[in-house]
Formats: C-alpha cells, sequence, structure tokens
C-alpha cells in the first residue's frame, strides 16, 4: 500500500460547498472505515483542506477521488497528489 498526501483548493462557490459538505464528510468516513483515509480536515482559513490516504496505487486514489461528493459538485478548483514516503511518527 502507499500513502499519499492530497491537498484540495476550495472553489469560489462556498454556498455550493457547504451544501454538499455533509454528504463529503459522509463518504469521508466510509473510507476511515475501510482504512483507505488515515487524516482530514479543512484550513484554518477555509480555503482547502489535507487529507492523508492509504491505497494500492495511484490509480486507486484517483478512483476514490472521482467519487467523493465534492468532484461531482465541482466545488474542487484544484487537487494536489503526492505520493508520501513517511519516515519518522505513529504512522510508520
Amino acid at each position: 500500500m502507499a500513502r499519499f498526501a492530497v491537498e484540495l483548493v476550495y472553489g469560489d462557490d462556498e454556498d455550493a460547498r457547504l451544501a454538499v459538505r455533509p454528504a463529503h464528510r459522509d463518504y469521508l468516513a466510509t473510507l476511515v472505515e475501510r482504512g483507505a483515509l488515515l487524516v482530514s480536515g479543512p484550513y484554518a482559513d477555509q480555503t482547502g483542506a489535507l487529507l492523508v490516504y492509504e491505497a494500492a496505487d495511484e490509480d486507486e486514489l484517483r478512483e476514490i477521488l472521482a467519487a467523493d461528493p465534492y468532484t461531482s459538485a465541482g466545488v474542487i478548483a484544484e487537487t494536489r497528489v503526492h505520493e508520501w514516503q513517511t519516515l519518522l511518527g505513529t504512522w510508520v
């Protein structure tokens, strides 16, 4: 399994994002239960979020991201994906 740090940059339509946020968070909860999402949360300034996923490869991660209600609602302006090689800490 590989780990990925994913940064979401929110678009300008805050009303649309807030409307779909409950579905987005419900979806993330299912990923936590499956062990695919290790941690997530928005930035304090509400401009985006950081999420850490565990997936077999980037293709699987892209499928996970595509199924997120935020994606289908079009509220994400940019998604930055980085495979992350954890070195030290409690997740290693």
